[in-house]
């Protein structure tokens, strides 16, 4: 959950400069995600006006909707996972490429409490950005317990977008 009063700022001053710059560049954006199950879209969707910059937002939870919804290539999602620079940096370009949007973010990591592995840890997070046929991922380490996990996951994914639209990625 939010876990002190910066993070709740963080998310208040965000969403509202997010939507500013979007407007002003007459883009819209469209988000995929897993482990955020929507959260991402429920920020934005909860600021009045949003409907101007936000075209849609995928869940795609399971692999099998990675791969319906987006378009996703199975066999990425085989060799290296659901959680990989690979598989997030595809759902971000199919997020584009199924939707009227300029500008995708996309999220797909572990937030626990079980799931982890040795070469993926609770708390391990792809976040790929992408417009006009660019992808760029980052992979993060998270701590917490697995609402800190997604909800940090959730601001670096908006932040990520914004440092995107304001440099005209």
């Amino acid at each position: 959950m939010r876990s002190s009063v910066n993070s709740l700022i963080s998310d208040e001053l965000l969403v509202p400069a997010l939507g500013e710059s979007l407007t002003r560049s007459g883009k819209t954006l469209v988000t995929a995600e897993s482990c955020t199950g929507g959260w991402i879209a429920k920020l934005v969707t909860d600021l009045p006006g949003s409907s101007q910059w936000f075209e849609r937002g995928f869940v795609t939870y399971s692999n099998a909707a990675k791969v319906e919804m987006l378009g996703v290539n199975p066999a990425t999602i085989a060799a290296h996972g659901a959680v990989s620079e690979a598989t997030v940096s595809e759902m971000a370009l199919g997020a584009l490429t199924h939707s009227r949007g300029d500008f995708s973010v996309a999220v797909s990591g572990v937030a626990g409490p079980g799931g982890g592995s040795a070469e993926k840890p609770v708390g391990t997070v792809w976040i790929a950005w992408a417009s006009d046929g660019q992808v760029s991922a980052r992979q993060y380490l998270f701590t917490g317990e697995r609402d800190e996990i997604r909800y940090a996951a959730v601001l670096e994914a908006l932040r990520g977008v914004l440092e995107r639209v304001s440099a005209g990625f």
